[in-house]
Parts: structure tokens; sequence; C-alpha cells
């Protein structure tokens, strides 16, 4: 429990969905708010290759139709027949069971604002009264949540928001992946980096007693919700049915960069070496087992989220500039 509660101090929303909404997209919105349902494929593989190693890489992505089903007999197929799985880039802290368990106790009130303030008094008026409007559509009557920071309030009504709206955060997907690899007996190698904090008890309470600049996570979560849901939809519709022509317009914007900004670039954890410059890190790593996996093995399968597939100074590129031959799906 408390290992979450650390992951969410120290990594604020790194794992949230981020995208923004273009003209183009939101025209397409209009033609197309009913999510697919049944079971689909999502996109195709990127290959990855060289001197006859292969590396194939799937592209996971939030939000997702909650009432589609995936399944990929590429995806099944090939992990089946790989020597090793590379899981996705991520960042853990290193934490203990029992020295879990002595954390709790200082972990209690680690959402609420310090002072006992409410979210009135630290949003702008303006704010604060468009997280009324969507705090009755989303969430209800719900007085305690008035007393929580606005990053956490920010990522309640954003999930809320996504479950209204017929989405999912498509953890199933990496789930099905694990299974189909675990009943290959398939290596699995974690490329995540380990945090390491000197005194996370001491971490815990200044972290209660801190101020964080998530004004912008929390405007920009109301921005997404006010007019990006139907832009949501088709994006899922378009991963979930592999149209990488779709994919390949979907643009990721900066909510996600907001609300890793009120953590990451808060004084508290500026003051922790271990999370200095964890986005690089976590891509070295990631890139450092990848090549390792390359050289050792005929067949390695690979998750990545699509937008560091897609991004031109992303992984998948930075293995291009290295010499790999990349290909994209069909």
């Amino acid at each position: 429990m408390l290992q979450r509660v650390v992951a969410a101090l120290c990594l604020g929303m790194l794992m949230a969905p981020a995208h923004c909404q273009t003209e183009t997209e939101a025209s397409e919105a209009a033609a197309e708010k009913i999510l697919v349902v049944g079971q689909r494929p999502g996109p195709g593989l990127w290959k990855i290759s060289r001197d006859g190693h292969v590396l194939w890489v799937f592209g996971l992505y939030s939000p997702l139709p909650r009432n589609m089903v995936w399944r990929s007999t590429q995806v099944e197929t090939i992990l089946a027949q790989s020597q090793e799985y590379l899981t996705a880039p991520s960042a853990t802290a290193k934490l203990g069971f029992f020295r879990t368990l002595t954390l709790l106790p200082y972990a209690f009130g680690i959402r609420k604002n310090p002072d006992g303030a409410q979210l009135k008094d630290v949003l702008p008026a303006a704010d604060y009264a468009r997280w009324q409007v969507l705090k009755q559509k989303y969430i209800g009557n719900d007085e305690g949540i008035e007393r929580e920071r606005p990053i956490f309030v920010a990522n309640t009504l954003f999930n809320a928001g996504l479950q209204h709206a017929g989405l999912s955060s498509g953890h199933e997907v990496n789930m099905a992946i694990d299974a189909i690899a675990r009943k290959n007996k398939i290596k699995t190698t974690a490329s995540d980096v380990k945090l390491e904090f000197d005194d996370p008890a001491a971490m815990i309470k200044a972290f209660k007693k801190s101020a964080l600049d998530d004004t912008a996570c929390f405007s920009r979560t109301l921005d997404r919700l006010e007019t990006d849901i139907d832009a949501m939809q088709v994006r899922a519709n378009a991963w979930a049915k592999g149209d990488l022509e779709a994919i390949q317009k979907l643009s990721y914007a900066d909510r996600e960069q907001a609300c890793d900004a009120a953590v990451m670039d808060s004084a508290l954890l500026k003051s922790q070496p271990g999370m200095q410059s964890l986005q690089v890190r976590m891509q070295q790593a990631w890139l450092a087992a990848a090549e390792a996996s390359l050289a050792a093995n005929a067949t390695t399968f690979a998750t990545l989220p699509i937008r560091n597939i897609l991004d031109p100074t992303g992984y998948v590129m930075a293995l291009q500039a290295k010499g790999y031959l990349v290909e994209t799906p069909d």
C-alpha cells in the first residue's frame, strides 16, 4: 500500500495518459463517439533489427475502450517464440515489506492540503468554479475531497471522467501480455530505475507540510475533461482497431507534463539525488536492456508506451540513430 503512496509522492502522475486535441481530431470526434467493443488486436508491432537479431515492440496506450477485449494473435505468436520479454520502462521505490509497515503511520493524511486548507483556498476562483461543475458531473457530493491537494483531486476527477466516457486505464493489456509470457516461461526483464531515499519517513512528513505548485496540473485536467473527451474516444478506437495512420496523427500534450512538474520541480523532490534526470535515466535503462537483448537473443519482445515509439526523439528513434533498422507495422 505505502509503496504506491511513495510512488505517487515521488513520481506524481508519470504514467497518466497525456494527449491534446487538434482541430482535425475534434472534427473526427463528432463522427465517432461510440467506442469499439468485442475483441480487438491493437496496433501491429514495430520491428527493430541488426545482424539477424530482432526486437519486436508493441505500443501501449491509455485510455482504451472499457468494453474492448484485447487479443492479438501476432503478439501471442511472437512472444511465445521469443527468448526474452522486456517490460516498459518504470521507476520503483526500493522499500521492503517490513520497512513499508513501519512507514504506514506517517502516510496518513498525505493527500490533504497543509494546514487544513480546502480547494477553494488554494485554487484560482475561475478554476474552482469549473471544478464545481465537473465534480457534480463525475463525482457528486463528496465533501472530503475538498480537503485534498489539487494534484490528487485532479487524478481522481480524471479517472472518474474516463469511466463516465466508457474508457478504462488499459492495464488489462499489460496484464494479458504478462500472462502470455508466464504461460510460455519467457525470461522477463524489467528495465526499471530503482529509487532510494535516505530517510523516507522524513520525506513523507516533509511532503505533508510542503506546498506544491499543482494548480497548472489541476487546470490542465479540467481542460481535458471539458474539451477532449470525444477526441480521447477517437484515439482509443484508433488504437483498438490498429489504425496506424490514425495513431500517427495522435498528439500528446501537457497534462502529464504539468502534473509531473508539480512534484518533480518541488523543493522536496529536487533535494533527492535519486530523482534527478529521472526520465532520462529511465530511457537509458530501457535502451541498455534493449541493446543487450538484441545482442543475446534471436528474438526479443518488448513493450513501450506508444508515445515513446512515435516521439522523434524517443526510444525507438534512439535505436535507429545507433544503426538499428526500424520497420513500422504494415
